[in-house]
Order: C-alpha cells, then structure tokens, then sequence
C-alpha cells in the first residue's frame, strides 16, 4: 500500500476560514466542500485567484487539494482559499516562502468590516443634516 502525504494549512479572510490540505502525488485536481472548485466558484477571477499560489510557485498539477470552507461570502472564501494553499505549500517546501512572500500570499488581509457607531446609520453614514 502506498502512504500518501498529506500538507495542512489554514487560510482567513473577513469571516472566512479555510482548511487545506494538500495530497502529494496528484492530477492538480481542486475540491472545495465536496465540489468542484470551478462549479463552486463561478467568477474567472476567483478560479485565477485560486490557482495563483500554485502558478507563482510552479507546483500545477503536482498536488491535489481538498478544502473545507466555512464562513464569509464568496470574496472572502477564496481569499481564505488562496491564503490556505500559499500555507500548505510552504510545508511542502520552506524554499518557496520568498516567492510567496513577493507576491503578497503569505500576508493575511486584515481588513474586515468596521462596526456601527451610536447614532449613526451604519459605520460612517450619518443622518442627513437638516438646516432648518
């Protein structure tokens, strides 16, 4: 029986949170809860944002990648997704970090939404002013 290798890594982004783990010896082939990841994710750009740690760092096809991600909406999922793999893959192999780094996928995206404040209508909008 042959062992296969299993690289973990966790992604965020807003409020999502992604699990990845990398399967060593693969077709390249992407699920994302169960589903393929271009019936998942039907924007061009966020098939291209997932597939960008794996073309910046050359690794296309060589590992298959199973994630589970919960959280957040579709935005948000594939940041995760994209911060999840650049984690896996630098498990894979410590060398690649530069490359990743260069390319801004190893930095977890801070930004998040900001809270409503008392008397306002959300986080800056104020009422309208009224002179008279």
């Amino acid at each position: 029986m042959i062992k296969k290798t299993y690289f973990y890594g966790t992604g965020k982004r807003k409020s999502a949170m992604a699990k990845v783990r990398l399967l060593s010896g693969g077709d390249g082939s992407i699920t994302i809860n169960n589903a393929p990841y271009d019936e998942v994710f039907n924007r061009l750009t966020h098939r291209q944002m997932i597939m960008e740690p794996f073309l910046t760092t050359n690794t296309v096809g060589k590992y298959n990648a199973v994630i589970k991600v919960i959280g957040g909406g579709t935005s948000g999922q594939c940041g995760a997704i994209v911060h999840g793999i650049s984690r896996a893959l630098l498990k894979v192999d410590e060398k690649l970090r530069p490359t990743l780094r260069q390319n801004g996928l190893l930095t977890r995206d801070s930004r998040i939404k900001e809270r409503k404040k008392p008397g306002l209508k959300r986080a800056r909008k104020a009422p309208q002013y009224t002179k008279r």
